[in-house]
């Protein structure tokens, strides 16, 4: 690996000429692979691989598998993601408190950390997930949908168009964009693209973000700042500045010693930071530090959340006068269902495994269900942000039919017994991924039907006889017609 000249001047610097050496060592061999599993979809994961130590559902694999063909991945049973970057499990279990909160993932695309604290935060919590680029936040979309807990909310803006929404958020993670030295060992075009001038476009950058967002937070609301860089502009010199600029309390974390993070590189700096180096941590470098907005309302340290939608049998209240909605017109658009009838809405609601928490709303020719208690806060983001999607679809019309929306089937949220199941072989499934037909069994009943893969929901087809027309999203579909002959799964192909 050729690194640039001022990268390694600024770096050795920094770390010091022995331990330099070790990170540009450790940075020329392979990196660590490694998956977390979706606590919504438990499948009987025996890794017999190590654990990652700082994530309650993180594991490292021997090898790399062939993902594109497993599955389960496809299923939203695990999420490929970098060791490192689950740290941010730490900030939220220490911080985010035992109250329902409302989260923004401001920087999600493709959604490792949407997924992740998705499945964190306490019971009843909304995430809004956002992403600038538009391609990018259909990606985000699709792992969220894919990871299937109904309660979020996908968003295509910049920074800036949240800035009216003021107060409403209890914790915001702002992954920023910089200049990825971190990712130097996973992405050699990051080490193209590195230079000194876009190390300070990044910084300046981050700190546009940070004043753009910062007043959307409640006082006493959490920030987590994170990076995938090691340098200290992007990282230390941006917390002093939130800590100076905006009176933040940067707050520590209770880490192990032998995770092996390391500490604050400012000289003079004393305030807490988490720097990960792939010489030291199994990972690629990291960076994370949390910061507490100043005022009343602080959300206390919470315990370990255990997580479990839908074990509430009761309807939530609405909520009333809400801070988050003031000053705000409320729009409508897509908040009534005038084109479902009373049966159809009956129907709809046999799909769901606890609909009366739900509103369904219906927008062009599609149904979705969102978290009644949350209504206000739609309707104040629809006023300020572009809005991909708001919690579960789960239908789209056809003809004068209602057909059950793919998010439904990978859905938490489903109801178990909603659909006839039939479980398929893995040859099945890579040709139902495929958006190929699918014949089932002669015992599989006609209509709709919900696909099963080592019991795990994969997706519907409407079962007409003779074969099964494939309902998985066309744009979703595995495009390699390639197929390994012993693939590489998490759990073994069975021939």
């Amino acid at each position: 690996m050729e690194l640039p000249a001022s990268f390694i001047d600024y770096t050795r610097a920094l770390l010091g000429d022995e331990e330099y050496t070790e990170l540009v060592t450790a940075l020329e061999s392979e990196q660590p692979v490694s998956i977390r599993l979706n606590p919504l979809k438990p499948f009987g994961f025996q890794s017999g691989e190590s654990a990652v130590p700082w994530c309650t559902s993180g594991f490292y694999l021997k090898e790399r598998l062939t993902f594109t063909f497993d599955p389960l991945f496809h299923a939203g049973c695990y999420y490929v993601q970098e060791a490192s970057s689950m740290f941010v499990e730490q900030a939220l279990r220490q911080y985010a408190g035992e109250e329902p909160a409302v989260m923004l993932d401001l920087c999600a695309a493709p959604g490792g950390k949407s997924t992740h604290v998705r499945g964190i935060l306490p019971e009843n919590s909304l995430l809004v997930a956002n992403e600038v680029i538009r391609n990018r936040s259909q990606i985000l979309a699709e792992n969220l949908t894919k990871w299937g807990h109904p309660d979020v909310v996908v968003t295509n803006s910049d920074p800036s168009d949240f800035t009216p929404l003021e107060e409403f958020f209890d914790v915001i993670l702002t992954d920023v964009p910089c200049s990825g030295e971190g990712m130097f060992r996973k992405d050699p075009v990051a080490v193209s693209e590195w230079s000194s001038e876009n190390v300070e476009i990044c910084r300046q950058r981050q700190r546009r973000i940070i004043s753009d967002i910062w007043p959307c937070l409640k006082p006493g609301g959490i920030l987590i700042y994170s990076t995938c860089t090691y340098n200290t502009k992007e990282n230390e010199e941006n917390v002093r500045w939130i800590k100076d600029e905006f009176g933040a309390e940067v707050l520590p974390l209770d880490v192990a010693e032998d995770w092996n993070i390391t500490g604050n590189l400012l000289q003079g700096a004393r305030f807490p930071v988490y720097r990960f180096l792939p010489h030291k941590a199994k990972g690629e470098g990291f960076f994370l530090a949390v910061l507490r907005k100043p005022g009343a309302g602080v959300r206390k340290p919470g315990a370990e959340q255990a997580f479990a939608l839908g074990k509430a049998s009761e309807t939530p209240a609405v909520r009333g006068e809400n801070p988050r909605g003031k000053g705000r017109k409320p729009q409508g658009k897509g908040m009534k269902t005038p084109g479902l009838s009373k049966e159809q809405l009956s129907v709809l609601a046999e799909w769901l495994l606890a609909p009366d928490i739900y509103e369904f709303i219906q927008k062009g020719g599609s149904v979705s269900a969102f978290p009644k208690r949350y209504l206000p806060e739609l309707s104040a983001l629809q006023s300020s942000v572009r809005i991909v999607q708001a919690g579960l679809e789960i239908a789209g019309q056809k003809g004068k039919d209602w057909i059950p929306a793919h998010a439904l089937a990978v859905s938490h949220a489903l109801a178990p017994d909603a659909f006839p199941r039939e479980e398929i072989s893995y040859e099945q499934a890579v040709a139902y991924l495929r958006k190929e037909a699918v014949t089932l069994s002669d015992a599989a009943p006609r209509g709709v039907v919900l696909l099963t893969y080592k019991n795990m929901p994969l997706g519907f087809v409407k079962n007409i006889g003779n074969r099964a027309n494939n309902l998985y999203p066309q744009e979703w579909r595995i495009r390699s017609g390639h197929l390994p002959e012993k693939p590489k799964i998490v759990i073994s192909y069975e021939l």
